[in-house]
């Protein structure tokens, strides 16, 4: 069986998604069909923007998903997944991928969601650090034990999980990780604590919006977020997507789940390899490619 993953935001890069717009007439109209969507011209920060540019919650969160699921549509006949998952953002174009969200609805979702999480964090100061070398649940208890806001946010990988919350309280769980043990504690380029509490304001906007939202039953199962488990039921997936902004991105077991039910390899599509790095930590020998 063939799963399909989609990357998440830090996979931008600049130049990204330009051979597709040159190279394909479908991928051409798509782009132009997103410009005139969002309001503004996207293709000119992912082509030809700074990496500044690209950085901005509310244009990385539509350009990867543009680069994830334009590509998935150049593919034609040869786009069969079989289950498809998501990191974060990246489960919007696994919906797109599966039929569950048209193209065209999802990039609203998706900008929606982008404006909503640079609000949320704009509101307060917060940020998220990778910690290297520890157990989960280790770092899960530790975080418990902090003062102010910090969580675990993505269970990436055997060995990598990245905390979320307010600046300070991650700086202590920092320091309390590394003198527990942890062989590095990392802070994150990032805007704010995403998959935390701090996320509830956008939530609570972004429910609102999926909520009417049309989401039809998908061709093969999603593998969310949230449960890391194989979805079809379309009011499923809406509540699982909406929880998944202040809940904790549980990829690992996602890659369990799915070898578990008969995935024999894993393609990445979008910008990046990341992904195809994670699923090689949980087991070195399954297949991994790039679309």
């Amino acid at each position: 069986m063939k799963a399909y993953v989609f990357p998440g935001q830090g996979a931008q890069f600049v130049g990204m998604g330009k051979d597709l717009y040159e190279g394909s007439e479908l991928a051409k109209e798509l782009f132009e069909k997103a410009n005139e969507i969002l309001g503004f011209r996207i293709t000119d920060l992912m082509f030809d923007g700074t990496d500044e540019d690209l950085r901005q919650t509310k244009v990385t969160q539509p350009a990867i998903f543009l680069h994830s699921v334009i590509l998935a549509k150049t593919l034609g006949d040869d786009f069969k997944p079989d289950m498809v998952a998501g990191h974060s953002l990246g489960e919007f174009s696994a919906l797109v991928a599966n039929g569950a969200l048209s193209f065209e609805d999802a990039l609203v979702l998706v900008s929606k969601r982008a404006l909503a999480m640079q609000k949320a964090c704009e509101l307060n100061p917060s940020t998220m650090a990778a910690i290297l070398g520890m157990d989960d649940a280790m770092v899960g208890e530790i975080c418990n034990k902090i003062d102010g806001i910090v969580v675990p946010a993505n269970y990436n990988s055997p060995g990598q999980i990245v905390i979320s919350g307010t600046i300070d309280a991650i700086d202590k769980a920092m320091e309390v990780l590394l003198n527990a043990g942890a062989k590095r504690a990392i802070k994150l380029n990032v805007g704010g604590a995403f998959h935390s509490p701090l996320m509830q304001p956008a939530k609570l906007e972004l429910e609102e919006a999926i909520n009417s939202t049309k989401f039809a039953v998908p061709s093969c199962p999603v593998y969310q977020n949230v449960n890391a488990q194989a979805v079809s039921n379309p009011e499923e997936i809406k509540k699982n997507l909406i929880a998944q902004l202040t809940a904790p991105v549980r990829w690992t077991e996602i890659v369990k789940s799915m070898l578990n039910d008969g995935a024999e390899s894993f393609t990445e599509v979008g910008p990046g390899k990341v992904l195809q790095g994670l699923i090689k930590k949980v087991d070195r020998k399954i297949p991994t490619a790039s679309a």
